[in-house]
Formats: C-alpha cells, structure tokens, sequence
C-alpha cells in the first residue's frame, strides 16, 4: 500500500526558501587542528545541525539522517575567518529529503568571502513510531536553487548505487572483537 499525501495536514510543495536556515560563527583556537584550520569534524556538526533543521522546517515531522552523501573541503577555514552555513532543501522523493549547504568562509579582516566547502545529506521523514512519511515536493525558484535542483536525480541515483554496495560490503564484514 502507497501512502500519499494528505492534503488536508501537508501541502503538496514547498518552496525551497521555506526550508533556507543561516547559522554563523566565529573560529575560535579550540575549535583548529595542527595546521590552523578548522577541524572538519567541527564543520560536518554546523553542516549535520543545520541540515536536520531545514529538513524538518520542510516536512515538519521527526526526521533521520539516511546519509552524509558528501562533504566537499574546498578551502582551509581560519581563525581569522568568521564561518557561515547556508542550507536549504534542494529535492524530495517520497519520504525522503536532500539538503544542500554551502559553507561561507569570511576574512573578518579583509572582508574576502569564499566558499570554502559544500554538502549533501539525505533524511527521511518519520512518524513518531520510525515509519517513513511522504513530505511535500520542492519547487526552486532562484538560479542556484535551480542549479543545484537541476542534478538531485543523478544524485538520487548514486546513492542508491552507494548504499547498495555499502549493504554488500557490510555483510561480508566480521564483528568479532579483535582482541578475542
């Protein structure tokens, strides 16, 4: 049995500047690794905190993270640098939810803006019992949002490639404790 979308509790679509989240901060000297750049451990929490947040402003239900499909480092972040996360849902299948953010890296004293890595991660939408849900399609309306919109089916397809060759892999995978 296919659920379908109630129209009397979820709209059809939503556009994507319903689910766009901004979060900035600062880089402080805890938060660097050997070579004075940001720990990419750091980045991927801002970029999994924001991400969950625009899924959910989309679907407004719980939601799980199915997969961090990517994580681009195009550039180092500095402590002289103040860090901006920009998210927004960019596709949606049945119950699922791909997120895109662009991380904005500015040099607090020049005032140089790049961005200095991207990412997409999937969720799905669950009822409070952990079934999938079905959300609303997305509808982009500016060029980046088309842009990135343009290519979610080749991405949809990929991961479905990946997690396939991830389930294989896994179970040809020991759990024995090693020290036993």
């Amino acid at each position: 049995m296919t659920e379908e979308i109630n129209p009397q509790t979820t709209p059809a679509f939503k556009y994507c500047r319903e689910s766009r989240v901004f979060k900035t901060g600062r880089v402080f000297p805890n938060d660097v690794n050997n070579h004075k750049t940001l720990f990419g451990g750091k980045l991927m929490s801002g970029i999994d905190e924001v991400a969950s947040i625009s899924a959910m402003r989309h679907c407004r239900t719980n939601v799980v993270t199915a997969s961090t499909d990517s994580v681009d480092f195009l550039r180092p972040i500095r402590p002289t640098d103040s860090v901006c996360f920009e998210s927004f849902v960019s596709w949606t299948g049945r119950t699922s939810i791909e997120v895109f953010v662009k991380i904005i890296s500015e040099n607090l004293y020049t005032g140089e803006r790049a961005v200095a890595a991207t990412s997409f991660l999937t969720f799905v939408a669950v009822e409070e019992d952990g079934t999938p849900t079905p959300v609303p399609a997305i509808i982009p309306e500016t060029d980046e949002e088309k842009l990135i919109n343009e290519s979610a089916n080749e991405r949809s397809e990929l991961r479905k490639v990946r997690r396939n060759i991830s389930k294989k892999l896994a179970a040809q995978l020991n759990t024995i404790k090693y020290w036993e």
